[in-house]
């Protein structure tokens, strides 16, 4: 398999079923935001991957030093780097749109979260799935990649889209509140998506892999279901 063939693969595995999710997400929009700042929004989410990978690596580094002093190091690896995904993720959305005159109702800020979420998670699967595609060809590859790309469809992929969503629930309740109060509506919702996100990637590296993998995508199931019925709350502020 040549390297033209593994990118080719990597990014139709990783991206497809992130705009499937965002053909699912931007129906649940009343009034559809431009497709030019969605476009945006969405390509900023990718660019945050090879921006953040860098500094979860230096926090992975440094957290090794401290093992021998701290008893709950791999927790907060874990929760920094949660939080750096999620910020970075709401960084993508602020500087591309939420902070534009694009943003004039109070459900905007929950759809420009999302979008920016599939960006991240399209790039993030398509390198997951690089990996075992860049191996010898055969059946049982093409196979593995397939089971691949569907947990991440199914678990990693919603799991960025819960956690966005919840910071985009907090600003849009904040709409119509003054500057102070969104501030500290945004750090509550950053801080409650770094522990939903955090509280997967535990459990899933807690417990066996296909147990592991179960309890998470449950999680985020129900999350994904609660998140739909604030979503309904959400456009009558």
């Amino acid at each position: 398999m040549t390297p033209i063939d593994i990118i080719t693969l990597a990014a139709v595995g990783g991206i497809i079923p992130a705009l499937v999710w965002l053909w699912f997400w931007l129906r649940e929009d009343e009034h559809p935001e431009p497709w030019q700042y969605i476009t945006l929004v969405f390509i900023l989410g990718m660019v945050t991957v090879p921006v953040v990978i860098p500094f979860q690596k230096a926090v992975d580094e440094y957290s090794h030093l401290l093992v021998s002093y701290v008893q709950f190091v791999p927790l907060i690896t874990f929760f920094i780097w949660a939080g750096l995904e999620e910020v970075f993720k709401y960084a993508a959305a602020y500087f591309a749109a939420l902070r534009n005159k694009v943003n004039d109702e109070p459900v905007d800020s929950i759809i420009y979260l999302i979008v920016a979420a599939l960006g991240f998670a399209a790039l993030e699967n398509a390198l997951f799935l690089a990996g075992p595609l860049s191996g010898e060809p055969s059946r049982q590859l093409v196979v593995d990649s397939l089971v691949i790309a569907n947990l991440r469809f199914i678990g990693a992929t919603l799991l960025h889209v819960v956690a966005s969503a919840t910071v985009g629930v907090f600003l849009a309740f904040s709409f119509y509140k003054s500057k102070k109060e969104k501030v500290l509506y945004l750090m509550a919702g950053l801080l409650f998506a770094t522990l939903l996100h955090t509280a997967f990637n535990v459990v899933l590296m807690s417990q066996s892999p296909m147990g592991g993998s179960i309890t998470a995508i449950l999680i985020t199931w129900i999350s994904a279901m609660i998140l739909i019925f604030v979503f309904e709350k959400v456009k009558k502020i």
